[in-house]
């Protein structure tokens, strides 16, 4: 019998609450393991608010590292669970094998990268003279954990692939709470000021690793890896980059879009205006954090039917992965509308930073209450192998909007540079949501249609 059957048999709802819970559970712990150093390095007497600038300066850094894990396993969990609706477990099991050997190849080449060109390069993301040295205190550190990152969210993406979201919410909560528990214990107690908060950082990403590379190797988990398929082969690592390219686009260009705002931000309102924005994408995260735990909880049913041609399940999922997806960001929205200084003062106590995050705030999250259409899409287009529909929904709202905009409206508007530079981020999310969909309609419904005509 399938071990995986019950993707393709139970009720969809009752099956959504139960993959997506973990997940979504596992997203908010994670987004805690993301923002918590900020939330710790915030609040650091006397230079709480150009430390928190320093290390707003690395995330595009960090997420570069966690890009190449989305290019590698975001492209082989959805295949391997397409697999396994084919009933073709040893295929799926060779997709693992090779995530495995390239996401270790990887890890090696960014580790000695950053080692030796980092400093140039947050120069490059927006680092001032005043905030390099916080930067540069985190980044020496953090980067020392670029295998752990690697094989922890990896890993992770098979484990959910398989529907043991339930391992992957483990998984990141023994990371996250043993991150928040050494923050301040290395921060305020050792002193060590940012480089406690790295450190920190990769010892709880190393646990997470472990207890995850346990349940692949020796646990419960239907796919393992194995000697004989860690050999790298085109045929399989070709087509799992390609539908893999777009979560990688969207990460790799989220860190591009964070330097452009950085540097712009750094020209037209100083440092206090880049400790904003590292206040706003931290925010953002627990707008999108918690939708991704839906999506990927909602991956391996879609993913599953689809292998198995049950277009009527594949349907049904979308349909309540949209309401729900929806249903939040429209309720974020409003909440951060209303009373914006509950997100900003987790981040910072300096009232000079709060009255100047306030309105940039409302401005940069006018259009956050739309993007559970567009989560809803890309993980569907993900789920069913659409690679180029993935690419090109990626591509629209990062390169093509986002990043032209930030540095025309400051140069059209005739409000503070500033404030134009927030703009742009709803004006590109509202037109983004515009085109997914349409592009959605046209393309889900031709896959539906396959499906029907294959039964």
């Amino acid at each position: 019998m399938d071990k995986n059957e019950f993707l393709g048999t139970e009720p969809i709802g009752k099956l959504l609450k139960k993959l997506a819970f973990p997940t979504v559970i596992a997203q908010l712990i994670n987004m805690l393991y993301n923002i918590v150093d900020r939330m710790f390095i915030g609040h650091i007497e006397n230079i709480g608010a150009v430390a928190l600038t320093g290390v707003g300066v690395c995330l595009p850094l960090i997420i570069i590292i966690a890009s190449f894990s989305a290019l590698i396993c975001n492209g082989g969990a959805p295949l391997a669970s397409i697999y396994m609706g084919k009933n073709d477990q040893n295929s799926a099991e060779v997709i693992l094998g090779n995530c495995f050997t390239l996401q270790i190849i990887v890890a090696i080449v960014l580790t000695f990268t950053l080692l030796i060109f980092n400093k140039p390069i947050l120069f490059a993301f927006g680092a001032s003279e005043n905030t390099i040295s916080y930067a540069t205190s985190y980044m020496n550190i953090y980067v020392l954990g670029t295998l752990f990152v690697q094989l922890t969210l990896g890993m992770n993406s098979f484990a959910t692939a398989q529907g043991f979201t339930n391992i992957t919410m483990k998984s990141v909560m023994i990371g996250a709470i043993t991150n928040i528990i050494l923050d301040p214990i290395l921060i305020f107690v050792f002193n060590m000021g940012v480089s406690g908060a790295a450190l920190a950082t990769i010892i709880s990403q190393a646990l997470s690793t472990i207890w995850i590379m346990n349940f692949i190797i020796k646990g419960q988990s239907i796919l393992r890896i194995k000697k004989k398929h860690l050999l790298l082969q085109k045929q399989i690592v070709f087509p799992v980059l390609a539908l893999g390219s777009s979560g990688f686009v969207m990460q790799v260009s989220e860190s591009i879009i964070a330097i452009c705002f950085n540097s712009s931000l750094l020209k037209y309102g100083g440092d206090i205006a880049v400790g904003a924005m590292t206040i706003l994408t931290s925010t953002m995260q627990l707008a999108l954090l918690p939708l991704s735990g839906v999506g990927q909880g909602a991956q391996p049913i879609i993913s599953y039917n689809y292998g198995c041609n049950n277009a009527y399940r594949v349907r049904e999922a979308f349909n309540l992965l949209l309401k729900v997806c929806f249903s939040y960001s429209l309720v974020f929205w409003l909440i951060a509308e209303i009373f914006p200084q509950a997100f900003i003062s987790m981040f910072t106590a300096d009232p000079k930073l709060i009255n100047f995050t306030i309105p940039a705030l409302r401005i940069y999250l006018a259009s956050v209450g739309l993007f559970g259409i567009q989560i809803a899409c890309q993980f569907t287009f993900n789920s069913i192998g659409n690679a180029k529909a993935s690419i090109a929904v990626a591509v629209m709202r990062k390169i093509i909007l986002l990043i032209p905009l930030i540095y025309i409206l400051p140069n059209i508007l005739s409000i503070n540079s500033a404030t134009a530079i927030y703009l742009s981020e709803p004006i590109a999310d509202f037109s983004s949501v515009v085109f997914t969909t349409i592009l959605f309609l046209k393309t889900f419904k031709k896959a539906l249609q396959e499906m029907e005509t294959l039964n």
